[in-house]
This record gives structure tokens, sequence and C-alpha cells, in this order.
């Protein structure tokens, strides 16, 4: 097992693991709204009467 941890195998899977996470947090939208929640839900204000009736 430890000769498996000091492999360059599994150091490059950590490797690449590493920048997958650091770029993961990195390109993440720069939204207010929670990013588990869908548009329609993180919606601040109700829309208008106007804007449905243009539906």
């Amino acid at each position: 097992m430890v000769a498996f941890l000091k492999s360059d195998l599994f150091l490059r899977f950590l490797g690449g693991f590493v920048i997958g996470a650091i770029g993961v947090f990195t390109f993440q939208p720069n939204d207010d709204r929670p990013a588990l929640t869908s548009p329609a839900m993180a919606a601040s204000a109700p829309a208008s009467a106007a804007d449905n009736a243009a539906l």
C-alpha cells in the first residue's frame, strides 16, 4: 500500500484531482443566487403584469 501511495501513477492522479478541484471553484459563475436553485426560485422580485402579458 505504501508503494502505491508513493507511486508516480497515484501522485499524477492526485495532482490532476487537485488541479480539477481548483478549476471547479475558479470557474464558477459569479451570480448572487445560490448555485443549487433554479432561476425561477432565485428571482428576487415577482414578474410584473406587463411581462406576463407578453407571453
